[in-house]
């Protein structure tokens, strides 16, 4: 009967010490865990945008191609101004007319508010489809006049371009958001 109170008694006192451990753990940690007070989150980095959608077609070469460079410049300088949404697409393969369109009808599907066009094929595409679809506006880069839902900048120098295109993305942005 002795031996089993020895028993008994050991148990208990390895869970008394087991359980201190336990506690001291606890208090320690809850000690050092640094305090929110004095310590400033950074900003969000999420960005909230308005309705509207700014969409770019342009080569293979995407954004950084020497047609397409300026008009993103001018687009992203209008989203920061409107917070509207920007965005591009390269069309891949063969610099056909026949394959920008297929390109473009995704940006239509996408129900971009606004469809800009750089690069020859992509230009030609637009001109082509256009007067089709007159609830999209769109807007290219080279020579000819403005018709319908087309609207023709007339090429300058870069830094020209993506002043006009900025323009016209925040005239475009005004219109179509509510206020």
């Amino acid at each position: 009967m002795v031996a089993l109170a020895g028993f008994v008694g050991s148990a208990r006192r390895r869970w008394v010490a087991g359980g201190a451990i336990a506690v001291a753990a606890v208090g320690v940690g809850w000690l050092l865990w640094p305090s929110p007070s004095g310590r400033t989150l950074p900003p969000a980095r999420a960005r909230v945008y308005t309705e509207f959608s700014a969409c770019l077609l342009s080569d293979s070469s995407g954004v950084s191609g020497k047609a397409a460079a300026p008009v993103w410049a001018g687009m992203q300088e209008a989203s920061a101004t409107t917070a509207g949404k920007v965005s591009f697409l390269a069309v891949a393969g063969p610099e056909s007319e026949s394959n920008a369109r297929l390109y473009l009808n995704a940006l239509v599907a996408r129900r971009c508010d606004l469809i800009l066009a750089a690069g020859t094929a992509e230009v030609a595409a637009v001109r082509a489809r256009a007067p089709a679809l007159g609830s999209t506006t769109f807007v290219v880069v080279g020579t000819g006049s403005s018709a319908g839902n087309l609207t023709v900048l007339p090429v300058a120098p870069p830094a020209g371009v993506s002043a006009a295109i900025r323009d016209v993305v925040v005239a475009a942005s005004e219109r179509t958001s509510p206020h």
